[in-house]
């Protein structure tokens, strides 16, 4: 699978990228755990179908009642159509020159938030709405005028977002100029029980396969295919018997294509059939 680098995928012109940059995504067919390298922080304004975005951290599903703020980084996202026959959203990218020059003009205090999440949720209504509308309109300006627009648009969203969020929203755009990197031991551990295929939890990882594969041998002293295979396995064995869930009812959450293979490594390491927990 194909990394793809954004937003310089869609700019025409593939000099610098701009500090502000506004672009309408469409599409007519579902595009799954699509490898994305975003190169600048992102406003995903979902106004047509469903966006799923996995994070090194955790992962988050919004439709069109919702938008999201997502932090620059990599990532894994699946963009899914729903009753239209039609996937569309606004996105607005920005620098962080672009946010610290709007810190230091409108926000006074300074904040440092203890963790930093990939993204923050923001209930759609009836100014984003406007807001949306106002965004296309000038879309179609000459593109000096338009990038001149563009500031004071990007400038009014955040003032209107830290009108309606306070110091929660305040603090995460702090949080978005910091630079932490989250260790390969507290990625790994947060996707243990997820579905995510090695390959994928090593490009969250921000690896090769075969740079994570070392790297996991250093810290755990096992290889990660035994040790996430075991994990995963107790985890349904103490599923199973502390509840009425079927293993036909888990054996894709925890990693595997099938209930045969999952009922065959669940034997193998515990010498019966999880049907007969």
């Amino acid at each position: 699978m194909n990394i793809e680098n954004i937003p310089e995928s869609y700019i025409d012109n593939k000099g610098e990228t701009p500090d502000l940059f506004a672009y309408d995504f469409k599409m007519t067919e579902d595009l799954i755990k699509t490898k994305v390298n975003l190169n600048s922080h992102m406003f995903s304004f979902l106004q047509a179908g469903k966006k799923q975005v996995h994070f090194a951290e955790t992962s988050v599903l919004v439709d069109n009642t919702q938008s999201l703020l997502i932090k620059k980084g990599n990532c894994l996202w699946s963009e899914l159509l729903d009753t239209d026959e039609i996937y569309y959203c606004k996105l607005l990218f920005f620098s962080e020159k672009q946010l610290k020059e709007f810190l230091q003009k409108h926000v006074k205090e300074s904040y440092k938030a203890e963790e930093t999440s990939s993204y923050f949720v923001i209930e759609n209504d009836s100014y984003i709405d406007s807001y949306l509308n106002s965004l296309s309109t000038i879309m179609t300006a000459p593109i000096t005028f338009m990038n001149t627009l563009l500031i004071v648009k990007f400038e009014e969203l955040l003032l209107y977002l830290t009108n309606k969020y306070g110091k929660v929203f305040e603090n995460y755009l702090f949080s978005l100029i910091t630079e932490e990197v989250s260790p390969l031991k507290k990625i790994i551990e947060k996707n243990i029980y997820t579905s995510l295929s090695l390959e994928e939890v090593s490009f969250l990882c921000n690896m090769s396969l075969s740079t994570f594969k070392r790297h996991f041998i250093k810290e755990f002293n096992e290889s990660p295919g035994k040790w996430f295979r075991d994990k995963r396995l107790v985890r349904a064995k103490e599923l199973l018997q502390s509840s009425t869930i079927k293993p036909s009812d888990i054996y894709l959450d925890l990693g595997y294509n099938n209930l045969s293979n999952f009922s065959s490594a669940f034997k193998v390491k515990f010498g019966i059939n999880p049907s007969e927990i």
